[in-house]
């Protein structure tokens, strides 16, 4: 295709980076380069995350050859049907560019960025320059008459025009009537004048980059404190199978220590065949209740509630306790199956088999789950039965009220079904939120993020040293992790009793708390962490006498808890927006390696938290640090005020040079808001 030069019509990457061009069509080709366009996701093969209500900063490199002024906007949409909202780009300089727009709905978004030459600004900029310089500018005056008589000229393709070119005749008089050069200089210059003119002329060489996608969620995909705990075990007595009705006794105390998402394990019938006794035993006992992900029995599959912790009824009871105390309720989605599972006798052609006919079970060699089977994504009967049964499932616990999901090991399952999953539930129900249960290499982690997760769990567990937090936090805050990839950092669950835990007594239970609550929006816990609960089977990260495996009935009011703490942690988290998304961490110096020292604020530095935590549970530590009086733009010896945020106690810091004393038998860190004197 061959295309006059100046054509308007480019877009951006129109011809492919090997091809050769033709004289003509490198003469059509765009003079405008726009490249490095954030936030992206693989040139727009996946969509950047962004939260309904808060800005989104689009930014680019754009430049051509040549002075000439360059003229930018950000064009923007909610629906793909939607007219494109406009919205002028800034250039801080350097040929660099952006603007900010703010979604207001959940859904996909897509954006573009559009650059043009712009003659008048040009002709602005070259005038001014010469006028400041004494220059004779005669000439200069007449060819600014007749750029305005071009535009006011100019065919009028709606009212708008119409009005701005009724605007520019009027300027014309006056220019005209004029005699002062300085007032002809004056009124070219005009901020009426330029938007007038910007409005009208054709913005020859305008191109235009791809559209590239943002998918958005609500505020709780960035920002939620998760409790997690097993129904089954809402009992005073072991012998005694908790239940839904149970568990809407806990909800008020839930609620209490300002956790807004309950999260319960699979609660679906559990399967008899091979069922895992105590300890993850491979005989049970009459009397054992199996693992819960042994999904299926005779009273159903996924579907189904496990019959002894109530019925439909009482899980609609459940429900609505939870909202009434400001709590959704989130749902463990395990694709697997125990060999009871009515989908084996209904679809067997959704399961692997061997050889001898036998199922294959489930294996992370050397270990073999005997009670578990996994089903086969890419069977040829499974497709696209056992996919579309499988989204069947989300939707109808949607129906019954849940709005989060966190997914089993979603890295162990076909990837194009979860791209094509989390899609099409989102589409209809764009406030459902999944949260991936993935601990593998960061790729695959990443890639998760990248095909809709809006949540993952993490590396945090084992990111101990001042070294290790600091560099991980610093990391999730970076491209392309930020744009792709939010963080829940769970201080522990039913598999992962971390070793730091194991000997650090309340202290190391404070500190992992506050990393957690403090370094991430969101944020977990599952149940018995607020009681130190850290009894482990010898040598490993698990736990002994394993819920998984048992009904485990606790006393949540149990001398040495730190029930108090969570909910002071979780308050302060509530009041202060800076510390309600992972982004904005900033590492400070803390001369002491067993203190990390950081701050989260606001981009208007409105908020500005300042957080500092003993990461030794044995001993008191000490260090000199920095006050970052530099990012309020003040001298090193101006005064701030502080304030406590665990105690209300407030005063006057002087300069930068500071000293803290952090005990962990008292509280192993501090959380003081920071602000001027004077505010």
């Amino acid at each position: 295709m061959t295309l006059a030069p100046g054509n308007n019509s480019f877009y951006a990457n129109k011809y492919p980076a090997a091809a050769v061009l033709t004289v003509e069509n490198a003469m059509a080709s765009p003079r405008i380069a726009i490249e490095s366009v954030q936030p992206v996701i693989e040139a727009g093969r996946f969509a950047a995350k962004a939260i309904a209500g808060k800005p989104v900063t689009v930014s680019a490199v754009i430049f051509a050859d040549g002075h000439d002024q360059l003229g930018g906007q950000l064009l923007w949409r909610e629906m793909a049907e939607q007219s494109w909202q406009k919205v002028a780009l800034d250039n801080p300089g350097n040929d660099h560019w952006q603007a900010e727009f703010t979604p207001q709905q959940c859904g996909r978004v897509e954006f573009a960025i559009e650059a043009w030459i712009d003659p008048y600004a040009s002709y602005c900029d070259e005038l001014k320059k010469k006028f400041e310089a004494g220059i004779n500018i005669d000439l200069e005056l007449q060819e600014g008459a007749g750029l305005l008589n071009e535009a006011a000229s100019a065919e009028a393709h709606n009212a708008e025009i119409s009005r701005l070119q009724e605007t520019l005749r009027d300027l014309l008089q006056r220019l005209n009537a004029i005699q002062s050069v300085d007032d002809k200089v004056t009124l070219l210059l005009a901020p009426e004048t330029f938007h007038a003119v910007l409005n009208i002329e054709a913005h020859p060489h305008r191109l235009r980059s791809i559209s590239y996608p943002v998918d958005v969620d609500r505020r709780a995909a960035e920002y939620s404190s998760w409790y997690e705990l097993f129904p089954r075990s809402e009992t005073d007595d072991p012998q005694r199978h908790g239940t839904f009705l149970d568990v809407i006794k806990r909800i008020p105390e839930i609620a209490a220590m300002g956790f807004d998402v309950l999260y319960f394990p699979p609660i679906h019938p559990i399967g008899r065949t091979h069922r895992k006794g105590r300890n993850n035993a491979l005989q049970a006992a009459p009397e054992d209740p199996g693992s819960p992900y042994a999904i299926g029995g005779p009273e159903g599959g996924h579907e189904a509630f496990h019959p002894e912790l109530g019925d439909a009824d009482d899980f609609q009871q459940l429900v609505s306790a939870a909202r009434a105390h400001k709590i959704e309720i989130a749902l463990d989605f395990a694709i697997q199956c125990s060999p009871d599972h009515h989908w084996l006798e209904e679809h067997p052609g959704w399961f692997s088999w061997r050889p001898d006919g036998t199922i294959r079970y489930a294996e992370n060699p050397p270990k073999k789950y005997e009670d578990i089977v996994n089903v086969n994504f890419y069977a040829a009967d499974a497709l696209p039965s056992l996919w579309l049964a499988l989204r069947d499932v989300i939707l109808d616990w949607v129906e019954r009220g849940v709005t989060l999901f966190r997914v089993d090991n979603p890295h162990t399952k076909a990837m194009p079904f979860w791209e094509w999953l989390i899609a099409d539930i989102r589409t209809v129900h764009p406030q459902i939120i999944f949260l991936a249960e993935a601990f593998t290499r960061p790729a695959m982690m990443a890639r998760l993020g990248k095909l809709g997760f809006s949540q993952s769990y993490t590396y945090f567990t084992w990111r101990n040293t001042k070294e290790e937090l600091q560099s991980y936090f610093t990391e999730l805050n970076q491209r392309p992790w930020r744009d792709c990839y939010r963080p829940n950092f769970f201080v522990n669950t039913p598999d992962i009793n971390p070793y730091f835990l194991h000997e650090s007594g309340r202290a190391g239970f404070l500190i992992r708390a506050a990393l957690a609550a403090m370094g991430s929006g969101s944020w977990g816990m599952y149940s018995g962490f607020e009681l130190c609960e850290a009894a482990q089977v010898p040598g490993k990260e698990e736990y002994i006498d394993s819920e998984k495996y048992q009904i485990k009935p606790r006393n949540y009011h149990a001398p040495g808890n730190i029930v108090a703490e969570i909910t002071h942690l979780n308050r302060i988290r509530r009041n202060n927006p800076a510390l309600q998304t992972h982004l904005g961490f900033q590492a400070y110096k803390a001369f002491n390696d067993q203190i990390l020292y950081f701050g989260k604020r606001t981009a208007d530095l409105a908020n500005f938290i300042l957080i500092a935590i003993n990461l030794d549970p044995h001993r008191a530590q000490e260090a000199r640090f920095e006050l970052p009086i530099w990012e309020f733009g003040l001298p090193d010896y101006a005064v701030m005020r502080g304030e406590d945020l665990i105690t209300g106690h407030t005063w006057n810091w002087y300069g930068k040079d500071q000293w803290m004393r952090l005990e962990p038998w008292h509280l192993p860190f501090g959380i003081w808001r920071l602000q001027p004197e004077q505010q």
